[in-house]
């Protein structure tokens, strides 16, 4: 048994292996697998069916294959490739396969939870691969057995599996081989005759029955793409669900991965964050004795404004209050100044012209170093407003 791995460089990797179980110990989860059977696991026919509407070929061909099997219909899978068709007739290569002796076969496979993608027969992907126009007849070894094919067009049409017995056997069994293609209506002068490379002692053999000097044919790297497919339902559905499992598993694996990737980038930011605020406050450690003479300035301005600020002046505060009289007779009663605050108390004709006086006052450009603030004007005996403007730095 061989068991062929895609090397990294694109080139095949061909590897001589006991047994299927070993085969199955050089595989990984995830690997695409054809599993190609040996003929004494298969029945092959070549049948004539008449030509009709290409969607009942499997049925009229599960019915022929039906009748030569001795199981039900249900444990077996089968499958088809024509060979040849015309407007009347078509030849066909079918092969069907027992499921239970394939689940057997493929035990190794399955308990390691390997699904093959497809099931087909090794005869006929060497078939495809060497001989895939005319009629040729194969000579190559499985296991501990000598498989006799013949191929038409690539597909198989007559196979016969002898016992490793040697040149006298062969002699024996390839002229009836020959009669039986003879029978079905093949050409048995056999146009190509192909002999495994590890047969190369059965050449002159080969040579004096056909007349004619075989080819010598080596292990197929890749081999040819053959239709055959003898996948059970029950392996389908099982792939399938290995397929949706992995599937899930790799979008589990993203997501992980997105989510790791964003705690990475969360955790850089925080770090950022961190250094940033670090900065700053370094910063602000470094500028606090500048502030802080900034503030002190800030203060000592404010404290001599008063002094040294011409709109603080008692005298210049007052002469801005009587140019915002609306008119002579709103009279200024009692001024009072400190540090900070002024107090205007006054006696206007009415209450309108006391609110008029304080808007003038609030709106005065030399003013405006002070927030004032009118309370409600109180009445007189004789009608007149007294008011009490208040005013306070800014």
């Amino acid at each position: 048994m061989r068991h062929r791995a895609g090397g990294g460089n694109g080139a095949w990797d061909v590897r001589a292996v006991g047994d299927l179980n070993e085969a199955a110990g050089l595989l990984v989860a995830g690997d695409d697998i054809i599993l190609a059977l040996p003929m004494d696991a298969v029945l092959a026919q070549r049948l004539r069916l008449p030509t009709v509407d290409p969607s009942e070929f499997r049925e009229m061909m599960r019915i022929q294959v039906e009748k030569t099997l001795p199981f039900p219909p249900e444990e077996v899978t089968s499958d088809f490739e024509i060979i040849e068709q015309s407007e009347t007739d078509s030849v066909i290569s079918a092969v069907a396969v027992h499921n239970q002796k394939l689940t057997e076969l493929a035990t190794p496979l399955l308990n390691r939870g390997h699904i093959p993608r497809q099931v087909t027969v090794y005869a006929a992907q060497r078939a495809a691969t060497h001989a895939a126009d005319g009629c040729a007849l194969m000579i190559y070894p499985e296991g501990d057995k000598l498989v006799s094919a013949i191929s038409e067009n690539g597909k198989i049409s007559l196979t016969r599996t002898l016992e490793a017995g040697g040149a006298e056997q062969l002699q024996r069994d390839l002229p009836q081989l020959a009669l039986s293609a003879e029978l079905q209506g093949i050409n048995s002068s056999f146009p190509t005759v192909l002999l495994d490379e590890s047969c190369f002692p059965l050449r002159e053999t080969v040579e004096g029955i056909f007349a004619q000097k075989p080819r010598l044919m080596g292990t197929e790297a890749p081999p040819a793409a053959v239709k055959l497919n003898l996948i059970p339902e029950s392996w389908k559905e099982r792939r399938a669900a290995l397929v949706r499992r992995t599937l899930w598993r790799k979008r589990l694996l993203w997501a992980g991965g997105a989510y790791g990737a964003a705690f990475l980038l969360f955790a850089l930011y925080i770090m950022i964050i961190r250094w940033q605020v670090g900065s700053l406050e370094g910063a602000i450690k470094a500028d606090a004795p500048r502030v802080a003479f900034v503030k002190d300035t800030e203060t000592t301005w404010k404290a001599l404004a008063p002094a040294i600020d011409p709109h603080y002046y008692p005298i210049e505060v007052l002469l801005h209050l009587f140019e915002s009289l609306p008119n002579p007779e709103v009279r200024i009663t009692v001024y009072d100044q400190s540090a900070r605050q002024i107090s205007v108390q006054g006696e206007a004709p009415t209450a309108a012209l006391a609110y008029q006086f304080a808007e003038k006052v609030k709106k005065h450009p030399d003013l405006q170093a002070f927030r004032f603030d009118l309370g409600p004007p109180r009445i007189l005996p004789n009608d007149h407003a007294q008011f009490r403007l208040e005013g306070k730095t800014k």
